[in-house]
C-alpha cells in the first residue's frame, strides 16, 4: 500500500491524504490569489509519485509547470525552515496537454451522437419543449441507420426532419418548426465559441487519461481551459460529459489502495448553474457511485456555497482557504464553511478563515477508519515542480514526447448523416425544365436485406485496416478511429446507439 501522502503541516501536525481514500473525493475552495492552485499542484504531483494519473482543467494557464521541475527560492525556503522540512527533490511530472481546440494541447473530441440529446440540450440551452424534439431527430437518424458525428451531420438531420415534419408525425409525434429553428441557432453560438471544433473523429479513448510512464509515475493530464472557459456551458458540459464516460466505461473495483483517477473539476460552480433538478440529482449519484469504480472527484471553486448541499456531503477530503467576509453573503459563507467541518476545540474556525494568509488553509481529511479528521489550521507544502507556467516551446516539447502524440492531431470526416443526406438530396433533384412534384419527402426506410451500419463503416475503413505494412503510429491512429466507430454504433444493440450522457441514469423517466 502506498506511503500517505504529506499535503499540508503546522508546528504540531503533519496533515495526511491517505491513497485508499481519495476516491472518497474532496474540495478545494478559496478566495481569489489564496492557493488553491499550488494546493492543486501539490497534490496532483503527490499523487503522480505513487502511480497514480490526473485529470484536471487548466483555467489560468499556470499549472502547466507540473511538466518542469521547480527551483528554489527565497519564499519556498523560508517556508520549508518554518516548517522543519527540507528542501523537496526538484522534479517535473509526466504530463500531457490537451485542448478542444487543438492549439495548446492534443485535440479533444466526441461525436453528436456520443454526447447525446440531453447533455446537447444543456449545451445549446434548449427548454423542454426544444429538448423533446432534438430527440425526435435522434430517434429518427437512429432509425434510419444515420450517424451524427459532427455538426453538420445534425445540421442536416434537423433540416431534413423539419422538411419532412408531417411524413414523422404519424410515427414520431410533431415536430415544431420554432424548436428546430431554435436548435439551429443555438448550434450557430456554439459554433461562433468554437465548439464545433469537439465534435468530430478521432474520439477521446478514455483509456488514454489512464497512463503511467517507464517511472510508473502517474501521467497528469492538463486540459488548455483559459480559452473554454470564455463559453461555459461548453466547458462544463465537456468536463460532464468526460465524467460520464469515466462512470460508464470503467468496471467495478470497490476499495482499492489508490485511486485509478482523479478528476479535478477547477471552475465547479459551472456544472451547477442553471442546471435543472433532475441533472443535479443525477450528478449526485454519479459522484456517489463512481467512488466504487476507483475514481476520485475534486471540485475547486471559489465558496464552498457553490456546490450543492446533497453533492457536497460526498466530499470527505477538504482544504478551505481565505474567505474574505466583505458582504453579509460573504459572512454567510463564511459561517457556513465553518460549520462544515470537524469542530476542533482548539480553533475558531469562522474567525480563522477570513484571517488566513496565502498559502494557508483549514484542512481536513479522512482518517484510516474512513471519518473526517478535526479540522486544523496549516501551511501547504511547496511543490517540486515549477509554479507557473512554462514557455510554449517547452510546451510544444512536451507535446511532441507525450504518449498520444500524433493520434488526435488528424482530423477524420466518414461517411454520415450530412454525406448521406447530401447523396440523397442530389438523387432526388429534379431535372432541368422538369417540374418537381411537390410535397413532403418521406423518410427512407431502413435497410432490411442490405448491409448493415457497422458493414459499411467496416468498407469504409477497409482501405486502412488491410493491406498491412503500415508504420506503428499509423495502426495506433487507425486503432482510435476503429474505437471510435465501435463506439459510436455498437454491436450489442443495433441501430440503437448507446450515448455517454451520465449512462442510463440520465434517461428520462
Amino acid at each position: 500500500m502506498p506511503h500517505p501522502l504529506l499535503i499540508a503541516k503546522n508546528q504540531t501536525h503533519e496533515l495526511l491524504l491517505l491513497p485508499q481514500l481519495v476516491n472518497r473525493h474532496g474540495s478545494i475552495t478559496g478566495a481569489t490569489g489564496t492557493g488553491k492552485t499550488v494546493t492543486l499542484q501539490v497534490i496532483a504531483e503527490s499523487l503522480s509519485k505513487i502511480g497514480v494519473p490526473v485529470f484536471m482543467a487548466d483555467v489560468k494557464g499556470d499549472l502547466s509547470g507540473l511538466a518542469k521541475a521547480g527551483a528554489p527560492n527565497p519564499k519556498i525556503s523560508e517556508r520549508l525552515a518554518a516548517l522543519g522540512l527540507d528542501e523537496p527533490q526538484w522534479a517535473g511530472c509526466p504530463t500531457t496537454f490537451w485542448d478542444v481546440y487543438g492549439e495548446q494541447g492534443h485535440p479533444v473530441r466526441a461525436t453528436i451522437s456520443d454526447l447525446g440529446p440531453l447533455l446537447l440540450s444543456r449545451m445549446l440551452n434548449l427548454n423542454d419543449v426544444q429538448e423533446g424534439v432534438l430527440q425526435l431527430v435522434f430517434k429518427i437518424a437512429d432509425d434510419n441507420g444515420l450517424l451524427l458525428l459532427d455538426l453538420k451531420d445534425l445540421r442536416a438531420m434537423l433540416q431534413h426532419v423539419g422538411e419532412n415534419a408531417a411524413s414523422f408525425q404519424t410515427e414520431y409525434g410533431n415536430v415544431s418548426a420554432a424548436s428546430i429553428g431554435a436548435i439551429q441557432r443555438g448550434m450557430v453560438a456554439i459554433e461562433e465559441q468554437g465548439g464545433d471544433r469537439f465534435f468530430g473523429e478521432p474520439m477521446l479513448n478514455i483509456e488514454d487519461l489512464m497512463q503511467t510512464d517507464g517511472n510508473g509515475h502517474g501521467v497528469i493530464n492538463i486540459l488548455a481551459a483559459d480559452k473554454l472557459l470564455n463559453a461555459p456551458r461548453l466547458y462544463s458540459t465537456f468536463l460532464l460529459w468526460m465524467l460520464s464516460e469515466l462512470f460508464e466505461h470503467l468496471p467495478e473495483v470497490g476499495d482499492v489502495d489508490k485511486p485509478r483517477l482523479v478528476f479535478f473539476f477547477d471552475e465547479a460552480h459551472l456544472l451547477f448553474d442553471d442546471a435543472p433538478r433532475p441533472l443535479l440529482q443525477k450528478i449526485e449519484q454519479v459522484v456517489r457511485l463512481i467512488r466504487s469504480k476507483g475514481v476520485g472527484v475534486y471540485f475547486v471553486t471559489q465558496n464552498p456555497i457553490d456546490i450543492p448541499d446533497t453533492v457536497l456531503g460526498q466530499l470527505g477530503n477538504r482544504v478551505q482557504h481565505a474567505l474574505r467576509a466583505y458582504t453579509p453573503r460573504d459572512r454567510k459563507a463564511v459561517q457556513a464553511a465553518a460549520e462544515t467541518f470537524r469542530p476542533n476545540p482548539d480553533l475558531d474556525v469562522v474567525q480563522v478563515i477570513s484571517e488566513m494568509g496565502v498559502g494557508e488553509a483549514l484542512v481536513s481529511f479522512l482518517d484510516a477508519k474512513g471519518r473526517p479528521e478535526p479540522v486544523q489550521r496549516a501551511f501547504i507544502l511547496p511543490p517540486a515542480s515549477q509554479i507557473g507556467p512554462i514557455t510554449p516551446a517547452e510546451r510544444q516539447a512536451a507535446q511532441a514526447g507525450s504518449l498520444v502524440a500524433g493520434v488526435y492531431e488528424a482530423a477524420i470526416d466518414r461517411e454520415s448523416a450530412y454525406e448521406v443526406l447530401k447523396g440523397r438530396s442530389a438523387t432526388r433533384a429534379p431535372v432541368k425544365n422538369e417540374r418537381a412534384v411537390p410535397g413532403p419527402t418521406p423518410p427512407a426506410p431502413a435497410p432490411s436485406g442490405g448491409p448493415s451500419v457497422s458493414d459499411r463503416v467496416q468498407d469504409a475503413l477497409g482501405g486502412l485496416l488491410g493491406g498491412g505494412g503500415g508504420s506503428r503510429r499509423k495502426d495506433t491512429v487507425v486503432e482510435a478511429i476503429v474505437k471510435s466507430a465501435a463506439r459510436s454504433i455498437g454491436s450489442s444493440v443495433g441501430r440503437e446507439l448507446i450515448r455517454g450522457v451520465l449512462g442510463s441514469l440520465l434517461k428520462r423517466k
